[in-house]
C-alpha cells in the first residue's frame, strides 16, 4: 500500500481538478506495480510535447482529446491546462523545427497541428524550449532534487554529474509527474539504490568528445540491465562536454540509469565511495580495441559522395557553434549537400548576435532548432544518399533505420566532408585525430 500525505489524498479526492486527479491516480497505480511505499515531489521536468508520430493512433484533431487518449490512458476528454506549480517544467525536441518546416519535407498542415499541440502545452504551464538538452536553458537539478524527464541521456546526467534524482520513466508517467508533481518513490530516487554494480576499468586514452562518445558505446553495450558502471581511468581534461556525450551515449547503449566516474561525478569520489563499500557484481576492462570496435559498428567503410551533414546531438552549445563557424569562414558548403547544425532557439538568438549564423548561412549552411534528425523521421531522411553526423547517438540511430552510407567523424572531418561533398577514408577516427 503507498502512504499518501494529506496533500496527496486531496489530490486523489479531486480538489485541484480532475486532471491532477487523473495523474495522480495513475501515479499511485505506477508505484503499487513497483512496491513503492510512498512517493517524492518532482520539482524538475522535461516533456515529450509536439505532434509526435506516435500520436496518430488516436484519429482525432482535437488536442485535448488526442492528450487524454494517450497520455492519460482515459476517454473522457480532460483539457490538459495545468502544471504543478512547484515544478520547472520544458518542452523536449518536437518533430519538426519551431520556425521551418519546408527545409524537412514537411506539410504546412502538419507544422501547424505541431504548433497547437506545443501551445496548448505552453498555457498548461510547460516552458517550450523543444531540446534534448535543457541545461542549456537553465534545467539543472541540484544534489537529492527529484526529477523526471523523456530524455534518456538527461536521465544519466542528472543522476551521474548533478547527482539528482531520476528514473527512466516513460513520455507518460512524465506528463502526470508534471502535471500532479508526485513520482514513486522508487528506484533512483532513493539512496540506497544508487551506489555503483560494475567496475569499468580504462586502459586507453579518452580525450577528444568522439572517443567519450566511443566510450559510451563500449561501456554501454555489455552492461546487464539495472547495472550502474563505476568507470576508472587515468583521464585528463575532462569537460561537461565530454561527461555529456559519454552520458548521452551510454543511455541508447543499455538500460543504465547512471554511472559513476571515479574522480569526476559527485558521487565517486573514489572507487569505495561508488560502490558505497560493497564489491562490484562484475568488471569490465575498455582496452583499444574495444574502442575500435564501438567505431566500426557505427561508422561505415570507404569513401563515398554524401549529400547529409548533421552536427548537434545533444543540441550544441554557443562554443561549439562558435568553433563549427571559426572552421568554416572563408569556406563553402557543397551545393549538392544539405549541412545543418542543431541547437536550442536561445543559443541561436546568441549565435545570430554574435555573428556566427552569418558566417555559417554564408557558407551554404543552417542553424535549426527544437527537432533533430531522428526525431523528424523518414520523411525528411528519405530524400538523401549518404549521411555524416559527429554523433554517435545520430549515427547509431539513422543506422538501423538505413541501408544507405552512413559515417561518424569529429566536427572538423564532418565540415572536410560537407565542404568536399565526399567522405574520405581518411575522416574516420584514429587515435590522431
Amino acid at each position: 500500500m503507498v502512504h499518501l500525505s494529506d496533500y496527496e489524498k486531496g489530490l486523489l479526492d479531486g480538489k485541484e481538478g480532475k486532471l491532477k486527479q487523473v495523474c495522480l491516480e495513475n501515479i499511485v497505480r505506477y508505484a503499487e506495480i513497483l512496491d513503492a511505499e510512498e512517493l517524492c515531489e518532482v520539482t524538475k521536468a522535461t516533456v515529450f510535447c509536439g505532434a509526435h508520430n506516435y500520436l496518430g493512433v488516436s484519429k482525432s484533431d482535437d488536442v485535448n482529446e488526442v492528450f487524454s487518449q494517450m497520455n492519460l490512458a482515459v476517454d473522457e476528454i480532460i483539457p490538459f491546462d495545468q502544471t504543478y506549480e512547484n515544478c520547472y517544467i520544458q518542452s523536449c525536441v518536437s518533430p519538426c523545427d519551431q520556425h521551418e518546416y519546408q527545409p524537412f519535407a514537411q506539410s504546412r498542415d502538419f507544422f501547424k497541428k505541431n504548433a497547437q499541440f506545443l501551445e496548448q502545452a505552453r498555457k498548461a504551464g510547460v516552458i517550450i524550449t523543444g531540446t534534448c538538452a535543457p541545461y542549456l536553458t537553465g534545467w539543472l537539478p541540484i544534489r537529492g532534487e527529484h526529477f523526471v524527464t523523456t530524455e534518456s541521456g538527461v536521465t544519466i546526467m542528472g543522476n551521474s554529474i548533478w547527482a539528482a534524482m531520476g528514473n527512466s520513466d516513460g513520455i507518460e508517467a512524465a506528463f502526470w509527474s508534471a502535471i500532479c508533481g508526485r513520482t514513486p518513490k522508487w528506484g533512483k530516487h532513493v539512496q540506497a539504490n544508487r551506489g555503483g554494480t560494475h567496475l569499468i576499468e580504462i586502459k586507453t586514452e579518452v580525450n577528444s568528445l568522439l572517443e567519450w562518445d566511443l566510450l559510451g558505446r563500449t561501456v554501454g553495450a555489455p552492461l546487464p540491465t539495472g547495472a550502474v558502471p563505476v568507470i576508472l581511468g587515468r583521464f585528463t581534461g575532462v569537460t561537461f562536454q565530454k561527461l555529456r556525450r559519454l552520458c548521452t551515449t551510454l543511455a541508447i547503449s543499455s538500460n543504465c540509469e547512471m554511472c559513476h566516474v571515479v574522480g569526476y561525478t559527485p558521487e565517486a569520489r573514489t572507487v569505495e565511495d561508488a560502490l558505497r563499500g560493497r564489491k562490484p557484481a562484475g568488471a569490465l576492462v575498455v582496452d583499444e580495441r574495444a574502442m575500435q570496435e564501438a567505431y566500426e559498428s557505427v561508422c561505415d567503410s570507404g569513401a563515398w559522395d554524401i549529400d547529409f551533414v548533421s552536427l548537434g546531438c545533444p543540441h550544441y552549445d554557443i562554443d561549439q557553434i562558435k568553433r563549427a563557424a571559426d572552421y568554416l569562414k572563408g569556406r563553402r558548403i557543397s551545393p549538392k549537400v544539405h549541412f545543418m547544425i542543431w541547437t536550442v532557439y536561445a543559443i541561436k538568438a546568441i549565435a545570430d548576435e554574435n555573428g556566427y549564423t552569418k558566417i555559417i548561412e554564408d557558407a551554404g549552411g543552417y542553424i535549426y532548432t527544437s527537432s533533430c534528425p531522428g526525431t523528424i523521421g523518414e520523411v525528411f531522411l528519405k530524400n538523401y544518399n549518404g549521411f555524416v553526423f559527429d554523433s554517435l547517438k545520430q549515427a547509431g540511430s539513422i543506422k538501423s533505420e538505413t541501408s544507405k552510407p552512413v559515417f561518424f567523424g569529429n566536427v572538423y572531418r564532418c565540415i572536410d566532408a560537407a565542404v568536399a561533398g565526399r567522405w574520405e577514408e581518411s575522416h574516420r577516427w584514429t587515435r590522431s585525430r
